[in-house]
């Protein structure tokens, strides 16, 4: 069984910074890629940075304020937030996906809060 456990989220001010982290554990070996999500209140799921081939790319929203980093020997993805908004209060998650041939595992944290204040 595969878990993502996220830890670092919290109540901050506006212009401040958190550090999120993702420890995967279980019978994954070396996703393909890792990426975090989040979703505010009312609203859809969205892509916020992704880790690939060794490439990060991010939302237009979050480029220059969000770095995504990943450390395959701890099996743990991070996501430094910087220069933090109200808009980008939210629930975010890590993604970790496998892919073998055609097939793709999926496997998703349970969330950890994000808040800022203005």
């Amino acid at each position: 069984q595969v878990q993502l456990v996220e830890s670092g989220g919290g109540l901050v001010q506006a212009g401040g910074s958190l550090r999120l982290s993702c420890v995967v554990s279980g019978r994954i070996f070396r996703p393909s890629h890792m990426a975090w999500f989040r979703q505010a209140p009312g609203k859809q799921r969205e892509l916020v940075a992704v880790f690939n081939r060794g490439r990060a790319d991010y939302a237009d929203s979050v480029k220059d304020r969000f770095t995504i980093s990943r450390d395959s020997a701890k099996r743990t993805v991070t996501l430094q937030v910087n220069s933090l908004k109200p808009e980008d209060t939210a629930v975010y998650y890590c993604y970790a996906a496998q892919v073998r041939g055609t097939e793709v595992s999926s496997y998703w944290g349970q969330g950890t809060q994000v808040t800022v204040s203005s």
